[in-house]
C-alpha cells in the first residue's frame, strides 16, 4: 500500500513570541518494511533547520524561529509504502535472551523507570506467564492480549505524561498508555522492548484518492532475533495501514514536537492527520 500522510501541528500565542526552538520527530524510516518515497518537514514562519538521526534511530529536524511571532504551524508532508510480512513464530527462548551480547546490546530496553512500571497485578501475571512458557515472544504477545483485554481505549481518560500504572488502576487509557503497560511489564521479566510511534489508517481498505482522517498511533516492539512488532490497542500485528516514524524507550524518547519559545504566557495547539491512499 501507497500512503501520503499530511501531519500539521499549529499553535497560536496570547502574544508575541520572540523565539522558538523545537525538534520535530515527523519523518517516517525506512525499514525492511516499509519504504520512505517522499518526506519533508514545513515551517511557518520561516526558520533555521538542522536535521540528524537521533542515538534512537529517529530523523529529527531541528529548527529556531527568532522572527517574532503570533502563530507556528508545523507540517509534515511524506509519502510511504507499505509491505508487512506474514507474523513469523516466536524464535529465542530464555537462555538466548540471557546470552551477553544481548544483554549488554540492549541493556537500556529493559531498564523500566517509574513512567512504564507495571503495577504489581500486571507484574505478577506476567511472571505467570513466563512460567508456562518457553519462548519470550509467546509471553510478550500473551501480555499485549492481557493489556488489550483489561484496559478499555478511550480518548482523553489520561493525559499525554500519565504513569503506565494509572492507566492499569482506572482500567481505562490511550494508545500510549497500553504501550507503556506493556513495554514495563515485559522489562521486568527481561524481555527488551521499546516503544514505536507512527501513524494509523484506521480504514482497512481505504479506496485509493480517498483523503481520511488518520490517526497518531503507539504501538509495541520486543526482542526475539530481531525486533517483532504488535499494536496491543487493537490486538494485532501492525498492517500496511501502519507507519512507523520514531522508537525509543518510551513516549518520551519519541515526541513529535518537542521545545521552547519566549515571549508569551500561553499557546493553543491543534494537531491535524491526513492520510490518502495512492495506491
Amino acid at each position: 500500500m501507497q500512503l501520503r500522510i499530511v501531519h500539521t501541528t499549529g499553535f497560536s500565542y496570547d502574544d508575541l513570541v520572540s523565539a522558538s526552538y523545537n525538534e520535530a520527530r515527523l519523518t517516517p524510516q525506512t525499514t525492511t518494511e516499509q519504504l520512505v518515497v517522499h518526506s519533508r518537514v514545513d515551517v511557518t514562519p520561516h526558520p533555521w533547520t538542522y536535521t540528524y538521526r537521533d542515538y534512537w534511530g529517529s530523523m529529527v529536524t531541528a529548527f529556531e524561529v527568532l522572527d517574532p511571532h503570533r502563530e507556528l504551524t508545523v507540517t509534515a508532508t511524506s509519502t510511504v509504502h507499505t509491505q508487512r510480512p506474514a507474523e513469523r513464530p516466536a524464535t529465542l527462548d530464555w537462555a538466548d535472551l540471557r546470552e551477553q551480547a544481548v544483554t549488554d546490546d540492549l541493556a537500556e530496553y529493559v531498564a523500566a523507570p517509574d513512567r512504564v512500571a507495571p503495577p504489581d497485578e500486571l507484574a505478577r501475571a506476567t511472571r505467570d506467564l513466563v512460567a508456562g512458557s518457553d519462548r519470550p515472544g509467546d509471553v510478550a504477545k500473551a501480555v499485549c492480549s492481557l493489556v488489550h483485554s483489561e484496559i478499555e481505549y478511550l480518548p482523553g481518560s489520561t493525559h499525554v505524561h500519565a504513569r503506565a500504572a494509572e492507566a492499569w488502576e482506572q482500567r481505562s487509557g490511550v494508545c500510549q498508555d497500553m504501550a507503556h503497560l506493556v513495554i514495563g511489564a515485559l522489562r521486568t521479566v527481561g524481555i527488551p522492548a521499546r516503544y514505536v510511534s507512527g501513524y494509523l489508517l484506521p480504514t482497512a481498505q481505504p479506496a485509493v484518492g480517498e483523503q481520511t482522517h488518520g490517526e497518531s498511533h503507539a504501538w509495541v516492539e520486543w526482542w526475539d532475533d530481531g525486533w517483532r512488532a504488535f499494536d496491543p490497542t487493537n490486538a494485532q500485528p501492525p498492517g500496511e495501514c501502519h507507519v512507523t516514524v520514531a522508537t525509543g524507550r518510551d513516549y518520551a524518547d519519541v515526541r513529535p514536537l518537542n521545545g521552547i519559545y519566549t515571549g508569551a504566557a500561553a499557546s493553543q495547539m491543534f494537531v491535524e492527520v491526513q492520510m490518502t491512499r495512492l495506491a
